[in-house]
């Protein structure tokens, strides 16, 4: 095998294992009774994600991939399919938490065969369409890393004893105060937007849905600084928000009167409590005054567009935002260069609140001058509609089911949150759920026109 050849096969196996045993480790505090729970719509029991991220490994790469590969169990191809129609039948995801059987140790012992089997094939020459796929099948693992911190929020929460998952050792500290709302005056003009990509690397990845690169006309906008806090909105429902029709779109005003909404998930109303108020957060209910200057998380895109009428300004558009954080990411990358020019830390700065910094919950804004929180604490909502860019084409075959065919009916969120894994967001990640989503960490940053 050529250096270069077998140096590329080294380090997407190292990507690989990495990725693979930082889902185990996410599932570490979790009983195999937390495992089984699905609590609404949107979730899937994690032991569910477990299975799911190997049968897309052995699914999409050993089964076309590597010769002579042993399938763990030929049932699991479609007992463990997601929406992927084209490879045949599933069942129904409400369904998907009475999979009583197989047990735990058994989807352990299928993650094992994978892993042996993906081992196995890296330590040979692979086709390019091999390796990519790889790459494609460990940033869908990071995608449900993020998903299991979410779904099982969702569980435990609906757990009438409200359990965290994880203790906290260090409390959340209401001395924290976020700064000011500021904003930043960007001139964009003719930009371009996107990825370009390039076939032959599986290092600079982008989801199809980020392609292709394409020139967009941005107008100047006001961006502000921070992410809105859950101060901040308390204001937005002191003052009776939830029941002024002039601030909601129609079908959020619909959406309002039927679920019931007069907070975002996971408030409690508590009168044990300064503010009245308790957050339900993965380290169990906070009051709200401890968490008053972080930002307000678990938002529909119906109630960031709402807060944003009520102060007057607007949601970005997904291309300003990207814009902006392009902007971000140079001063970064311009502010962390040593003597020699070369860069000190990763692209997206350790600094930034995602899943790695352990909080599980957004925190305060820091004091720094310029645009803060582009990167990590919440997705945040843009106005734009998730379609295709111009000249978009989904991926060949069955994996052209993966982003392409949830084109409808769905708004862009972008920048990661705090359950995000740091190697996996981007300026140009483009994330997208139906507006009525609240049970993503989703919030919003204001924008407005500059005239």
């Amino acid at each position: 095998m050529p250096a270069s050849t077998q140096n590329a096969s080294s380090t997407l196996l190292g990507r690989f294992k990495a990725v693979r045993s930082a889902t185990l480790a996410l599932c570490r505090p979790l009983s195999p009774e937390d495992m089984m729970v699905q609590s609404c719509s949107e979730a899937s029991p994690v032991k569910w994600h477990l299975a799911h991220t190997s049968w897309f490994f052995e699914t999409f790469v050993l089964a076309e991939f590597l010769a002579n590969y042993t399938q763990f169990d030929p049932n699991f191809r479609w007992l463990f399919n997601s929406y992927y129609n084209s490879l045949g039948d599933m069942p129904e995801k409400k369904l998907r938490s009475s999979f009583s059987r197989p047990p735990l140790d058994l989807i352990l012992a299928y993650r094992a065969h994978v892993d042996s089997a993906v081992g196995h094939l890296l330590q040979h020459p692979i086709e390019d369409e091999a390796a990519r796929r790889i790459a494609l099948g460990i940033e869908h693992e990071q995608q449900h890393q993020e998903l299991i911190a979410t779904d099982i929020k969702h569980g435990l929460f609906t757990n009438p004893l409200h359990p965290a998952c994880i203790e906290r050792v260090e409390s959340f500290s209401a001395t924290t105060i976020a700064p000011p709302l500021d904003w930043v005056d960007l001139s964009p003009g003719l930009i371009e937007i996107g990825v370009t990509p390039d076939p032959a690397s599986t290092d600079c990845f982008a989801f199809d849905n980020e392609t292709p690169r394409h020139p967009v006309y941005v107008a100047p906008f006001r961006l502000a600084t921070r992410l809105v806090t859950c101060a901040e909105y308390l204001a937005f429902i002191d003052q009776n928000g939830y029941n002024r029709p002039e601030l909601w779109l129609s079908e959020g005003w619909t959406t309002v009167h039927a679920e019931g909404w007069q907070a975002p998930l996971y408030w409690h109303r508590d009168s044990e409590t300064k503010s009245g108020w308790s957050i339900y957060t993965l380290h169990g209910m906070i009051p709200l005054e401890d968490l008053s200057e972080t930002p307000v998380c678990h938002l529909s895109f119906f109630e960031a567009d709402a807060y944003a009428r009520w102060t007057g300004h607007r949601l970005p558009t997904e291309f300003e935002w990207e814009y902006a954080a392009a902007q971000f990411d140079a001063a970064d990358r311009k502010s962390r260069r040593s003597a020699d020019g070369s860069e000190t830390t990763p692209r997206i700065s350790m600094s930034a609140n995602l899943l790695e910094s352990g909080h599980l919950h957004p925190t305060a804004a820091s004091h720094l001058p310029g645009l803060q929180q582009m990167y990590g604490d919440v997705w945040e909502w843009t106005s734009s509609p998730y379609t295709g860019y111009p000249g978009y084409a989904p991926l060949p075959g069955a994996l052209g089911e993966y982003n392409g065919k949830f084109m409808s009916s769905q708004m862009v969120l972008r920048g990661g949150s705090c359950v995000t894994p740091a190697t996996h967001i981007r300026a140009t990640y483009r994330n997208f759920f139906s507006p009525g989503t609240r049970w993503q960490f989703s919030g919003l940053r204001l924008a407005r026109d500059l005239k």
